[in-house]
């Protein structure tokens, strides 16, 4: 747990961790992407041909070019520069996606109500000000407009988590602590550094989208699919708790 860290420290870090990262992602992202929360974002988001779509916390942007290629008009933004950088170089239609640099906590320079929907995948918990990133969503969607988020499942990767081990080494249980803590933590993912989270109970999460003005739809906590299991039986770890939660919310009036 770290005092005082603010979204500047998490920008930073993401900057200098976007080569290492995106080195890992396919154009369909990596294994958790492709085998939890792709399937889950777009079943939950349906059918985007014509609609103005914001692809908000974009990075190296293998989910922007995915949403272009379901006939979205893509706007794409990020806080990281390098990220934003490899996004651009890595989509080759031209003007297909319009990049932009900006932190969700603030995106002033975007019309409201410019967006029919609105993804954010794995990038709240990113950020300090997630009431603000909120608001900003809120105001940027139409009437009506759909709002889908993905983040860490905050009920079972804490600020303290991990699995704990048997005497053969095998995982026997997942240890969750530290759950009422809200604020920055390290967690054991990066390169040359930790990255920085920001947690916040599922309770936080959810009457701060109500008190925004958003009507919850649904939430998903993706399992492995039973073609995935079949295909990669390592995968039938992830049916013993969810390591990601996905909102689908509306705009109310």
């Amino acid at each position: 747990m770290i005092k005082n860290a603010g979204t500047e420290e998490s920008i930073r870090r993401w900057n200098d961790f976007a080569k290492s990262y995106a080195a890992d992602q396919t154009e369909q992202g990596d294994l958790s992407r492709r085998w939890l929360l792709n399937p889950a974002i777009l079943s939950l988001i349906g059918d985007i041909k014509g609609k103005r779509v914001l692809d908000a916390g974009c990075g190296e942007g293998y989910l922007s070019r995915m949403l272009d290629n379901r006939g979205a008009k893509v706007t794409a933004v990020d806080y990281s520069t390098s990220m934003l950088d490899i996004a651009k170089k890595r989509t080759t239609k031209v003007d297909a996606i319009t990049f932009q640099q900006g932190n969700c906590e603030d995106l002033s320079f975007l019309q409201s109500k410019s967006f029919d929907c609105i993804v954010s995948n794995m990038v709240i918990q990113d950020l300090a000000n997630y009431e603000q990133a909120f608001q900003e969503m809120h105001r940027l969607l139409v009437a009506g407009g759909t709002f889908v988020f993905s983040i860490l499942h905050p009920c079972f990767v804490t600020p303290e988590y991990g699995w704990e081990r048997g005497e053969d080494g095998e995982p026997s249980h997942w240890k969750v602590d530290k759950y009422f803590y809200e604020g920055a933590y390290e967690q054991d993912f990066g390169d040359k550094e930790n990255m920085l989270f920001f947690h916040r109970t599922l309770t936080s999460y959810v009457n701060t989208l109500t008190k925004t003005g958003f009507v919850l739809e649904e939430l998903v906590e993706p399992q492995p699919s039973k073609e995935i299991l079949e295909a990669h039986p390592e995968a039938a770890l992830k049916l013993r708790r969810p390591d990601f939660i996905v909102f689908k919310l509306r705009r109310r009036g």
